[in-house]
């Protein structure tokens, strides 16, 4: 028992002497420092955490600057390109006049403005945080006095300040004298000890003033889904809204030739929005929420256009954001096509003669196909007789006819489908050009004859919209009669009467098409008569291949049984 009594007080006396001695040593500096480690590692070690705790508790510790609230205002921002009203108390847009674009070819109507007053109620440039509109439900404030002038070259940033519910909100807006887009990067702060979720949107939109109206200039919702343009212009289905997430480049109210769109900094996991409210075309993106610590911050990078959907100072924005510009499927042709017609118009400077210019080197360029197609056509007409005298034969048996026929073409080294293969090969380019002329912007406003010739009466002044006296697409339709003349007839009396009907169907057509895309046809209508007379004067004359078809035929070659081969049918005659 005693032994264990000695045992406790002995354990209790070395922890006093250990306690003890180390209190001691460190109050009169006997304690031995631990080895340091090495400088190096020391500091990449505890550096980067001592340093982020400082932040932390600086950013703690200092205090918000104070908010004070200003009265909004309207101001007006100025550049070579636009000129635009802000609204101060929240940075909704007020107006956005194109300083390059009018309403009309009136050289005095009204400039085009994109954000009119019934599209500035639909708050166009507003920031949603957390769903909520912040331009109503924010206080907010603008050092700058003074209206805004971004000279050529320059640019200036207007800064907004706002509060949001315990959210800080800083709006740097920036805009650049060469450009019509507008960046922006939005920092937010937690007022308060906690975090905060943040989630941000913006908002653009437009009325279909910004379009001509009709399906070649409709107003409508377009965005870009992962590469792919898609756009909706039913007011129907705009009523109840349209909405895609995902990657998601550019989206916003567009009609042909002008955008008010929004590019997020980072597509990914982005919410797109589209609706018809109010007979404005309104768009909204939102992003992906974000988790904000006290005394942090967060920023967003965001760029906003609002101006003519020119393909190349959009490229320079971003490539996605060109593709906004419509080229079909044959895009890769129409941007060659528009590429050659500006080369022409940098020395003709006017685009409907550029237009005349492209349409001439296009039939160029296909004039052997074209020749070839002629020429079977012509001989086509030639066998035509024949085949007629093959039908009555056997009439009421399609596979004898057919028979007979194909024998005929091949006696004669006839291809029928090789009128039809040049045209095939042609249609791209058609096609190419048809979108190129339709959605180009350089077209808008642009004149071929801006009077009728020795008169004051308006013609062809605008080549984007319709002919107003439908001149051309009445003597287009008189050139599509006068090539049905110069073709082969079809040798079914129900395909003649639909072929003489086609001049008068697109005559209709292209009574409401732009007259710059009537031009093209007309003057490809034109050229195309010339070549078809051209050819038909060149295979005049005797016949030098002897496998031609005489003009006049036997008709002895009737009494053949239906078995009889076409080469017994071409001796006999």
């Amino acid at each position: 028992m005693q032994d264990g009594k000695n045992l406790i007080l002995a354990i209790v006396l070395c922890l006093l002497v250990v306690v003890g001695w180390s209190y001691l040593g460190e109050k009169m500096g006997w304690a031995p420092k631990p080895a340091p480690a090495p400088v190096e590692q020391t500091q990449q070690q505890a550096a980067p955490q001592a340093d982020a705790q400082a932040e932390q508790q600086r950013k703690l510790a200092e205090p918000l600057p104070v908010f004070k609230e200003s009265a909004g205002r309207d101001m007006t921002v100025s550049t070579p390109l636009y000129t635009a009203k802000i609204y101060t108390g929240g940075g909704i847009l007020r107006s956005f006049e194109l300083n390059k674009f009018r309403t009309s070819v009136d050289e005095n109507s009204p400039r085009v403005n994109l954000i009119n007053a019934t599209t500035s109620a639909m708050a166009p440039l507003g920031l949603l945080v957390n769903g909520q509109p912040s331009w109503s439900t924010g206080l907010w404030s603008c050092e700058e006095e003074g209206d805004i002038t971004v000279a050529a070259g320059e640019k200036r940033t207007l800064r907004l300040v706002g509060m949001v519910g315990d959210l800080r909100v800083i709006r740097d807006i920036t805009f650049d004298a060469s450009t019509y887009a507008i960046t922006e990067t939005v920092a937010v702060t937690p007022t308060g000890t906690n975090a905060a979720s943040v989630r941000l949107g913006y908002t653009v939109g437009a009325d279909a003033s910004n379009a001509h109206g009709g399906q070649y200039d409709a107003m409508r919702v377009g965005w870009d889904d992962n590469g792919s343009l898609q756009e909706e212009t039913s007011a129907e289905k705009l009523a109840t809204g349209v909405m895609a997430s995902g990657t998601i480049y550019w989206g916003g109210a567009m009609s042909t030739y002008f955008l008010n769109g929004m590019l997020p900094g980072d597509p990914n996991g982005v919410t797109f929005k589209g609706v018809l409210q109010n007979n404005v075309y309104r768009a909204a993106m939102e992003l992906q929420p974000q988790t904000v610590a006290a005394g942090s911050e967060i920023t967003t990078k965001t760029t906003y256009w609002f101006g003519p959907k020119d393909r190349t100072m959009m490229g320079q924005v971003s490539e996605e954001l060109a593709k906004s510009v419509d080229l079909g499927m044959f895009s890769l042709i129409a941007k060659g096509l528009l590429w050659i017609l500006n080369f022409f118009y940098g020395f003709v400077h006017n685009w409907g003669v550029a237009i005349i210019m492209l349409t001439i080197v296009i039939k160029v360029i296909f004039w052997p196909l074209t020749a070839k197609s002629y020429s079977s056509m012509e001989q086509m007409k030639r066998l035509a007789p024949m085949m007629q005298q093959i039908r009555e034969k056997h009439k009421g048996d399609k596979e004898a006819t057919n028979k007979e026929v194909m024998a005929l073409y091949k006696t004669y080294g006839v291809n029928p489908a090789s009128g039809c293969i040049p045209i095939l090969i042609q249609m791209p380019v058609f096609f190419g050009l048809y979108q190129a002329l339709l959605t180009s912007i350089e077209l808008r406003h642009a004149p071929l004859l801006p009077t009728l010739p020795f008169t004051d009466i308006t013609w062809l002044a605008d080549l984007s919209s319709k002919d107003p006296l439908y001149i051309t697409p009445i003597v287009m339709g008189l050139t599509m009669f006068i090539q049905q003349r110069l073709s082969p007839p079809a040798t079914d009396a129900r395909q003649q009467k639909i072929m003489m009907l086609l001049p008068v169907i697109f005559t209709f057509l292209f009574l409401a098409f732009p007259s710059g895309l009537v031009v093209y046809w007309l003057v490809n209508n034109v050229i195309s008569i010339g070549q078809q007379w051209w050819m038909m004067h060149k295979m005049k004359g005797p016949h030098k291949n002897s496998k031609n078809p005489p003009k006049t035929q036997s008709r002895s070659g009737q009494k053949n049984k239906a078995g009889s081969t076409a080469e017994k049918k071409a001796a006999s005659a």
